[in-house]
């Protein structure tokens, strides 16, 4: 009988070694759990800060508005002696006009398409303005021959001014419109006589 007793006080005493005790959780899931954690939280924080960040750069942007820079409309072209006959191209860069003196007058034509308002490129070879979109062209007083132009090109306000300088202002035009009747072409203002 004293062999039973000691097999019971053994077995009882022993624990089997499988079974985890209730208070003390596995450490390697504790740090799996932390390390999930951290993630989530530096996750969570560097969305924050990208999310502020993104937000702080665009309270900064409303400080410098998008502005368009345009050339003024009113330039001084020089004198009527500083052009030959022809088309001169010196302020199409600049102002995308071009200064035209024929016999007798000097005007000044405003480079815009009257189809799409492209920018039309002066073929010195052929004497014609010729607008690569879409194959407008325009002999050399702006007026329409060939392609889906409807009408000539603006032609600027020119005047001299009391040095006998020569003033374009861009902003006010001279229209030709065949189909409307129009023609401000001969218009005091249109052209100047050189």
């Amino acid at each position: 009988m004293a062999d039973n007793s000691e097999t019971k006080k053994t077995g009882q005493l022993n624990p089997p070694a499988s079974a985890p005790a209730a208070g003390n959780p596995n450490p390697s899931n504790v740090n799996k759990k932390k390390e999930v954690d951290r993630m989530r939280r530096r996750f969570l924080w560097t969305f924050l800060w990208g999310y502020l960040g993104v937000n702080f750069l665009m309270f900064l942007r409303y400080f410098f508005p998008r502005a368009l820079f345009e050339p003024p409309t009113t330039f001084n072209a020089g004198y009527v002696a500083d052009y030959s006959l022809g088309v001169d191209q010196r302020f199409l860069q600049s102002n995308r006009c071009w200064v035209v003196r024929e016999p007798g007058r000097l005007f000044v034509i405003f480079a815009q398409c009257t189809h799409l308002g492209c920018t039309p490129d002066w073929e010195q070879a052929q004497n014609i303005f010729h607008c690569p979109c879409h194959g407008s062209e325009y002999d050399s007083e702006g007026i329409n021959f060939a392609g889906p132009a409807p009408r000539p090109m603006d032609r600027c306000h020119v005047e001299l001014d009391p040095s006998n300088q020569i003033l374009v202002d861009a902003s006010q035009r001279y229209i030709m419109d065949p189909a409307a009747g129009t023609n401000q072409f001969n218009d005091p203002g249109a052209f100047i006589g050189a």
